[in-house]
């Protein structure tokens, strides 16, 4: 029962999570395309009341005319949008998702003992602590020198630097899938806390001045903007690594540190060029394909260098016996724990004849495929017991 109740609940929040990130990153984008495709107005009565930027556009057969004030506007409307609580409910559901998925069974989903043999204790300990330690140094370098001249460029950089530590050190201390799930939760976290500790509350001070009748400081939307900015860079690459744990080949490769970092890097990259190519198409900067080429280069490179060798006949392990029996045996003792009748992980079953004839392509792709299962190798599955199960499919999947 207790699998079933949390089949529904990874269920529900998977949903929910996809939901609300969908709102937040869509809102994100949009208003980054609205900055960069801002023209100075055009009309004195907006110049007069300090509009800075406007745009006019066709969507859903009406038109539109958003327009941005330099600093805010002279008069508070009685209506103000909030854009808050999709990131709140992004950070809010996914980390109930996490819980569920992977702290709720530590020694199955976040320890590997190949990689690290700790306790389950210690373990979430540690992958809570990637969140809170990520965003104290992040928001450290941003404090620091955010600032200052040139600052963004030392943000950016401190910040890369900061990301590749964490990456190769997630995966040097979890399983590969969780490391790279972590990852994305370390970064939306920053992003969610951008929201929560500078955005928004600059935001209410602005609110508060106006209502107030004082002057406003416009350090509050420099330090919003600068925390916005950074969250669309993030983007792409928390995208794939909540992604990637349908990818045992990128999270299972030998250097998966490397990979984590490197398709991160060309995320962030196409996504430098979608936000410089709004203000190319006004003329403000040069055509920014160098970023979308770098991207494009890095995935290309990523694919060469990760091709499967192709292993000569004589290292398969010599199987002996791929029959009915042997695969029983080693079905029994592999995968019955998590695929039987008390513990039917996935709905999928194996005890009996019928639903591993069922799901014999599933076994075969799993394990000797993708070799994702069992998972983390918790049962200990040799290369030998791989090779029966690689033969016994290729000679039909026979069952007794």
């Amino acid at each position: 029962m207790e699998t079933y109740l949390l089949d529904w609940a990874n269920l529900l929040l998977r949903w929910l999570h996809v939901i609300v990130a969908i709102a937040w990153i869509g809102s994100s984008f949009y208003f980054v395309f609205l900055d960069s495709s801002l023209t100075p107005p055009q009309d004195e009565a907006l110049k007069r009341e300090g509009v800075s930027g406007e745009l006019w556009a066709v969507h859903g057969g009406g038109f539109y005319h958003p327009v941005k004030f330099n600093v805010a506007p002279p008069k508070l409307p009685e209506h103000l949008h909030w854009f808050y609580w999709e990131s709140y409910s992004t950070w809010l559901s996914g980390f109930a998702l996490f819980l569920v998925s992977y702290l709720w069974s530590p020694s199955v989903y976040l320890i590997d003992p190949k990689v690290m043999d700790w306790s389950s204790a210690a373990a979430i300990a540690s992958a809570l602590g990637f969140l809170v330690v990520f965003w104290v140094l992040y928001d450290a370098i941003c404090r620091t020198l955010g600032q200052t001249e040139r600052g963004d460029a030392k943000v950016g950089l401190l910040v890369l630097l900061l990301v590749c530590l964490a990456s190769y050190a997630a995966t040097q201390l979890f399983a590969g899938r969780a490391a790279f799930l972590l990852v994305g939760a370390m970064l939306a976290t920053a992003m969610s806390a951008n929201v929560f500790f500078w955005i928004i509350p600059g935001q209410r001070k602005v609110v508060a001045a106006l209502k107030a009748g004082q002057p406003v400081d416009p350090v509050h939307g420099k330090r919003g903007k600068q925390r916005s900015v950074h969250n669309t860079y993030f983007t792409l690459p928390v995208l794939f690594a909540m992604l990637s744990n349908h990818y045992s080949f990128a999270y299972g490769h030998a250097h998966n540190w490397v990979v984590l970092i490197a398709i991160m890097l060309a995320g962030a990259a196409i996504r430098q060029f979608f936000v410089m190519r709004h203000g190319w198409k006004l003329g403000r900067n040069a055509h920014p394909w160098p970023y979308a080429a770098v991207g494009g280069a890095v995935l290309l490179a990523l694919i060469v260098w990760m091709k499967p060798a192709t292993a000569p006949a004589a290292a398969a392990p010599a199987v002996a016996d791929a029959g009915p029996a042997q695969v029983r045996a080693i079905i029994d003792q592999r995968c019955v724990m998590c695929h039987g009748e008390a513990l039917q992980s996935k709905n999928v079953r194996l005890d009996t004849a019928e639903d591993l004839k069922q799901h014999a392509l599933t076994v075969y792709q799993q394990t000797v495929v993708t070799r994702q299962m069992p998972l983390n190798n918790a049962t200990g599955i040799t290369e030998a017991e791989r090779a029966v199960l690689a033969e016994w499919f290729r000679q039909g999947a026979a069952v007794e």
